[in-house]
């Protein structure tokens, strides 16, 4: 018997593939990201922001919570989770919370400053986040919509560090 291994760029062709087949884009992303940051710093551009989605995208605990996540909201449209978590899933039942833990292993990825980005996208569900949220369709992205919503704080995040090391940078003095 072979031992298991783990083929990490299969991994992480999968997790890009599946966030495709849910209709979720890198640009859909970028956007979001964006929309985060636009009012902090003039000089942004969605190059930078999209640049910053696929550092985060390339992280192995992002890549396992879109699959995982994926794979809850697929089994729970199919109908083959168990009583009450079948229920609560479908319906993304308001007091279930795990959907956002498991976007939290992502926001936890580039420190702190994510969590207010994420509690402020996950309450005001811009771009493809009010598409994922919305109930009426066939889908039912109970996970998804907070998964890519960390995605896009997570990015934001590593854009303010980024831009505050450059800020640092550009005041020390030169010796």
């Amino acid at each position: 018997m072979n031992p298991y291994s783990l083929n990490s760029k299969k991994v992480a062709e999968a997790s890009r593939a599946w966030l495709e087949e849910r209709g979720v884009t890198v640009e859909d992303i970028t956007e979001l990201t964006f929309f985060l940051q636009n009012g902090y710093y003039d000089s942004l551009t969605p190059e930078e922001c999209r640049e910053s989605v696929e550092q985060v995208l390339s992280k192995r605990e992002v890549q396992n919570a879109i699959l995982t996540g994926i794979q809850l909201d697929k089994l729970s449209e199919e109908g083959k989770l168990l009583s009450p978590l079948q229920e609560m899933v479908e319906n993304d039942e308001s007091l279930y919370g795990c959907d956002e833990v498991l976007a939290l292993s992502i926001v936890n990825v580039y420190g702190s400053i994510g969590f207010t980005n994420f509690g402020y996208i996950d309450k005001s569900k811009p771009g493809i986040i009010g598409r994922l949220n919305d109930k009426r369709g066939e889908h039912k992205h109970t996970f998804l919509d907070d998964i890519v919503g960390a995605i896009a704080a997570a990015a934001a995040s590593r854009i303010a560090h980024r831009k505050q090391a450059q800020k640092e940078a550009a005041l020390e003095p030169v010796t």
